[in-house]
């Protein structure tokens, strides 16, 4: 990749990726080769030039320009196609809002999310996890990805909507959300409409699991609306707030938020606990060390916001896990006015495109970008430049749960860590697969109990 040419010089053309097809574009590889389509246009400049059907999308591939535009420039660009396929969950909630409403939910629901908030979610979370884990059986096997889902989901419930779905339930709604964000990203990389309204399966599909996602959230506010004790959750946070004009938030919006969430903050973390997990069983060295911290630390106790701190090896090896296997394969964005990014001018109404998963993996920006290497983040060892490494993004639409995310990860790992082992099941192969977002394919691990690592040694 070409080092971004200054802002001062003369526009210079978009180059176009190779391998277009008429009438088609790029849609081919997109669809079947995602990862390693975005990965080799890495090659071809910092602003590459795409046809997803009749449309051209420039990917930006440079970490200065991919910086500029979620920073400096974020005033100039719509969430784009992706985003607004997520429509689908209804409204506009504040993933997907634009404008003067982004900012007024974003300031909504901050107090939700400050650190201090976070630092009190955290023996919620050690009890919520703990009631999944606690069911393992040494000698099981696990469907490691199902596992960090349900127990993820089951942390966002109960920690910011004060309610602990059973197993059975929660896996409907988890299967629900997975189908509607699998609808968005297929409507946003095919290019024609039409489809979306024919009786197709995949149609059915979707219109069953937001008719699920509506009954089980409404469920959750109408039992809110009915307590008389107001709970210290978000659900409460959203049926209390009043915008400027002193307006209550309606049923649409609250559902919408809330669906939203419950989408946002479990997928992420469970996609990035599974892929840790596998790089712990290929690396028996790395997860020797992390069972001495966290026997170290946490005595045999859960984890808590004090502990935090003092498992430095544990925030490696989230920060490592979110770089080598990021959960996002592709952000977008949509130009409101005519900008320069780099040597580039772009037009209004333009689609642009970043990939987190390719950024994380380019080799001008990480030495060997495929080996598991939670060390690389040592404060001692040089570190990548700015807007090489955003797993939650940049500037004002940065994720607004990146520290709850932080949080979630840490204390999960040292959790479970502090319990069990999980190996890998012999022959089995393990690839991306690039959907809601970049998950394993088929992630099965069997359970060992453990007990600490200076009670082995002693033996």
């Amino acid at each position: 990749m070409t080092t971004a040419t200054a802002a001062t010089a003369a526009a210079a053309p978009v180059p176009d990726a190779p391998g277009r097809l008429p009438g088609l574009g790029h849609v081919g590889p997109l669809l079947r080769d995602r990862l390693g389509f975005l990965q080799r246009l890495r090659g071809h400049g910092d602003v590459v030039r795409i046809q997803v059907g009749p449309r051209p999308v420039y990917v930006v591939n440079a970490p200065e320009l991919i910086w500029e535009m979620l920073t400096t420039q974020s005033g100039n660009l719509g969430k784009g196609r992706l985003f607004d396929k997520l429509r689908l969950f209804g409204g506009a909630p504040l993933p997907i809002a634009e404008g003067r409403q982004h900012l007024e939910r974003r300031r909504l629901m901050q107090p939700a999310f400050h650190r201090e908030r976070i630092n009190s979610y955290i023996d919620r979370m050690s009890s919520t996890a703990e009631a999944t884990i606690g069911g393992w059986r040494p000698g099981q096997r696990l469907d490691v990805l199902n596992e960090m889902q349900l127990m993820t989901q089951g942390v966002v419930m109960s920690v910011l909507f004060s309610d602990d779905p059973a197993r059975d339930p929660a896996q409907a709604v988890m299967n629900g959300v997975d189908t509607v964000f699998q609808a968005a990203i297929r409507r946003a990389v095919v290019p024609f409409s039409g489809w979306e309204r024919l009786p197709l399966p995949g149609n059915r599909r979707l219109r069953a699991a937001s008719t699920l996602l509506r009954r089980t959230v409404g469920d959750i506010v109408a039992a809110h609306r009915a307590d008389p004790e107001p709970k210290d959750d978000l659900v409460t946070l959203l049926l209390e707030a009043r915008d400027e004009d002193g307006r209550p938030l309606d049923d649409e919006e609250i559902l919408s938020e809330i669906t939203a969430l419950l989408a946002a903050g479990s997928e992420t973390t469970a996609v990035t606990m599974a892929w840790l997990f596998h790089e712990l069983g290929r690396h028996p060295e790395i997860e020797e060390q992390l069972h001495r911290e966290v026997d170290e630390v946490l005595a045999g106790g859960p984890p808590t916001a004090e502990h935090l701190p003092r498992l430095p090896l544990t925030r490696r090896l989230v920060t490592e896990t979110l770089r080598l296997h990021n959960p996002g394969w592709v952000v977008t964005r949509e130009t409101t006015v005519p900008i320069r990014l780099g040597g580039a001018e772009l037009p209004a109404g333009a689609d642009l495109l970043w990939s987190p998963y390719a950024l994380h993996r380019d080799p001008e920006l990480y030495p060997d970008p495929l080996r598991f290497d939670p060390d690389r983040w040592l404060p001692e060892r040089p570190q990548p430049p700015r807007g090489a490494y955003i797993p939650f993004g940049a500037g004002k639409r940065m994720c607004i749960g990146d520290g709850f995310t932080w949080a979630e990860a840490t204390v999960l790992t040292a959790l479970i860590a502090s319990r069990w082992t999980l190996r890998q099941v012999p022959g089995s192969t393990v690839r991306p697969v690039p959907a809601i977002t970049v998950h394993p394919s088929a992630l099965h691990m069997t359970v060992e109990a453990r007990g600490p690592v200076a009670a082995r040694e002693a033996v």
